[in-house]
């Protein structure tokens, strides 16, 4: 009897270790599946959109720029624009001198639903748009512009009874500012957190590369940049001082030339 009981117990022990040994071998499934061709090139896509939705800011020329985030597309001062692009989001116009309000140029760039925004006599002008004035914000689908007095402070040609501007453009986070036509004013010298600070040296008519580069030192942008020369009036020496005397980074553009903002 004894013996019986031994064996069946031996049994019973072969069969437990059999199905253990059948469930250690039944196939596992993966919990992270092996990436897809397909995956790979939706990952790569996305890397894309993401470099492509930079803020990157274009130099086209004197005191024109172009800011594009997205499908968004600001354009400031557009002057002898090629084409006829039909892509702004908004044009801002600083002042009403022929070298920044163009009315054949904001055409060129505007499309049915463009925010136009410009000092009074712009608007008045141009027979539509919004009134924007010093220390004003208008708020635009995903982009805030606020207006800063522009104005000479010992020149004759750009008196600041006029209400004439600059901007800062506020678009995915970053800061930009543009000075226009100005001296190193009170209200530019107190703005703060800017990431690109756009300012005239050509002289003349707005502060040298001497005063510019004094503007930006209070100011303490991230990057400046120098506009207002190499036409009409100023030259690349010109903004190569400006960018010797700054004690922030400067990146002297060419026309055309686009650059992200950092």
């Amino acid at each position: 009897m004894r013996c019986l009981v031994l064996i069946a117990g031996g049994l019973l022990i072969s069969l437990s270790v059999c199905g253990c040994e059948k469930k250690q071998e039944a196939p596992k499934e993966s919990a992270e599946p092996a990436a897809s061709a397909e995956t790979t090139v939706t990952t790569q896509k996305e890397k894309e959109q993401e470099v492509a939705m930079d803020v990157s800011l274009q130099w086209l020329g004197h005191a024109s720029f172009k800011i594009t985030h997205g499908h968004t597309v600001i354009y400031i001062d557009p002057w002898k624009i090629k084409g006829s692009p039909h892509d702004a989001t908004a044009v801002l116009v600083s002042h009403s001198h022929s070298d920044h309000y163009s009315s054949e140029d904001i055409a060129k760039v505007s499309g049915t639903n463009t925010k136009l925004l410009g000092p009074g006599d712009v608007i008045a002008d141009e027979g539509n748009g919004e009134t924007i004035t010093p220390g004003q914000k208008v708020d635009l689908p995903d982009v805030n512009v606020v207006g800063v007095a522009a104005y000479n402070l010992n020149k004759r040609f750009h008196p600041q009874s006029q209400k004439w501007l600059g901007f800062v453009v506020e678009i995915a986070g970053k800061r930009i500012y543009y000075a226009g036509d100005t001296d190193a004013t009170a209200e530019m010298k107190k703005l703060t957190q800017i990431d690109v600070a756009i300012l005239p040296v050509g002289g003349t008519y707005t502060m040298n590369a001497a005063e510019a580069a004094q503007a930006v030192n209070e100011m303490k942008p991230r990057l400046a940049i120098p506009c207002h020369w190499g036409d009409i009036v100023g030259g690349r020496a010109d903004a190569e001082k400006f960018a010797e005397l700054a004690d922030c980074e400067v990146k002297v553009l060419s026309p055309g030339e686009t650059i992200s903002v950092p």
